[in-house]
């Protein structure tokens, strides 16, 4: 894996922020830093804590992986010692190890984000795309570009600054509803979340209707003005 040796586990403050600047190496690739935002929607699986000897309730049964699930932090920002020529899929896998998730990393998936007019632009690298490279194209600045790890999802999104809120809660379906796109992988989710996803899609299913028939009504009861009003009297 072409992880850099420094690890980056830690979120610099402040006054200790990594720089953006390079490091090439002998065999001729580059080192340095990239930042990626934790924006989660749903909660990760982390192995659950081991019980000592003899401990009970709960006792761990061998061949039997205990899970617990949590909530990662709003603002969750984490940073990477990366090598120029590590891969998006094996950013996505150091950041689930330094959090110890247990999750299936095609769960998950890294994405650039951009500012540009006051248009939010998010979209999701292939996994075999170099983030360190993308970062050093683009320059220092975050609004140019930085990197978002957010739960699967297919396709470019495209919202405004003011909508972005409502994107951090995607779930795969809106995928769908938005793209059209090839559907994620659906096999990598458990078939409780699945039913959820339906259930979800449903409802988004019936608010786009009921929107359609509001526009339309609108627009039928503007065009009967418009008509009375050049109706000779």
């Amino acid at each position: 894996m072409g992880m850099g040796r420094d690890g980056g586990d830690r979120s610099p403050g402040p006054a200790h922020r990594p720089a953006i600047s390079p490091r090439q190496n002998k065999d001729g690739s580059y080192t340095g830093f990239i930042k990626v935002h934790l924006k989660l929607a749903r909660p990760v699986s982390v192995p659950a804590a081991k019980r000592g000897p003899g401990g009970r309730p709960g006792q761990r049964t061998a061949g039997v992986k205990r899970r617990t699930s949590f909530y990662l932090p709003r603002g969750t920002v984490k940073h990477l010692h990366v090598l120029s020529h590590t891969r998006a899929s094996e950013v996505i896998g150091a950041l689930l190890r330094k959090f110890t998730v247990v999750d299936d990393p095609r769960k998950f998936a890294l994405f650039e984000r951009s500012e540009k007019d006051e248009q939010v632009y998010l979209r999701k690298l292939a996994d075999e795309e170099r983030p360190l490279r993308l970062r050093l194209l683009a320059g220092p600045s975050e609004k140019a570009l930085s990197f978002v790890l957010k739960e699967n999802e297919s396709g470019e999104v495209n919202v405004s600054a003011a909508g972005e809120a409502r994107c951090r809660a995607a779930t795969p379906c809106a995928a769908v509803r938005r793209s059209g796109a090839v559907s994620p992988q659906w096999d990598a989710f458990s078939l409780p979340e699945l039913h959820n996803f339906l259930r979800i899609l449903q409802r988004e299913e019936d608010e786009q209707l009921r929107r359609v028939r509001h526009r339309y009504a609108r627009c039928r009861r503007e065009l009967q003005a418009a008509l009375a009003a050049r109706t000779p009297g």
